[in-house]
């Protein structure tokens, strides 16, 4: 069977810069155009940076349904060593399930990474995912959650729907990673809204500020965005704290 078409702007982006490297990963059921003007904004600071494509992502939902969440943290780990090869030190930062991996990276690989900024990333898991395990032999789809942005007229490229058994896969990568948070012990900006519609409430932000063996940690609230935070009203904000914590961890 053929490869699903990847859409327009769901491509990876690379941009070569200097010897910091930055990774910028996207979230569930999105793809790249939500970490498109992040990556830009990196970039024009002088970071090579490089943003990978999950498998599953920016093709179909059918595409993504029988997709394992290994493949997920293997693509992202993948580019990680891409640019640990060309860079002398590496950041990794992702939104949403992207910052998910962004902790899951830094727990298992904590001496290729010199800090991390998830943005309104996933740990906890609510009622509905864990509904998961019996909803998958019963629907094969759920409504979507992309696209909760506050910005008007500013709009995600993802899924409208969400194909369950993926769903189930968030829940078993969700587990894993918070079983990893007290080793992690790298610098780490954590950003939340304070707002968001897939998160719902602030204690994942607070529950990895608490959970994190780092000592080096800050917790940054967005007052003005929902939870696809980089395309919405907080985005430069976002940015400009993002490159001032990378330059300040990247002092030796």
């Amino acid at each position: 069977m053929a490869e699903p078409k990847v859409w327009d702007d769901a491509q990876p982006f690379y941009f070569q810069g200097g010897s910091t490297g930055v990774l910028v990963i996207h979230g569930f059921t999105g793809c790249t155009q939500s970490m498109l003007p992040y990556g830009k904004a990196l970039a024009a600071r002088g970071y090579t940076v490089l943003g990978p494509r999950l498998p599953g992502h920016g093709t179909t939902v059918e595409d993504m349904a029988p997709r394992k969440y290994t493949e997920w943290t293997a693509e992202a780990e993948r580019a990680l060593q891409e640019l640990s090869r060309k860079c002398e030190r590496v950041f990794v930062t992702g939104l949403s399930m992207g910052g998910t991996i962004t902790l899951n990276l830094a727990a298992r690989f904590g001496d290729k990474i010199a800090g991390i900024i998830p943005i309104n990333a996933l740990v906890l898991t609510d009622p509905l995912l864990r509904l998961t395990p019996l909803l998958k032999c019963l629907v094969k789809t759920r409504p979507g959650v992309g696209s909760d942005i506050k910005k008007p007229g500013a709009r995600e490229s993802c899924y409208d729907l969400v194909a369950v058994p993926a769903a189930h896969e968030l829940t078993r990568l969700l587990k894993v990673t918070r079983e990893g948070l007290p080793r992690l012990s790298l610098p780490a900006l954590i950003i939340a809204s304070r707002q968001d519609h897939v998160v719902k409430e602030p204690a994942n932000a607070e529950y990895i500020m608490a959970s994190l063996g780092s000592q080096d940690k800050k917790l940054l609230w967005l007052e003005n965005s929902y939870h696809v935070a980089t395309l919405d009203n907080d985005a430069e904000l976002i940015f400009e704290q993002a490159a001032e914590f990378i330059e300040s961890k990247s002092k030796k």
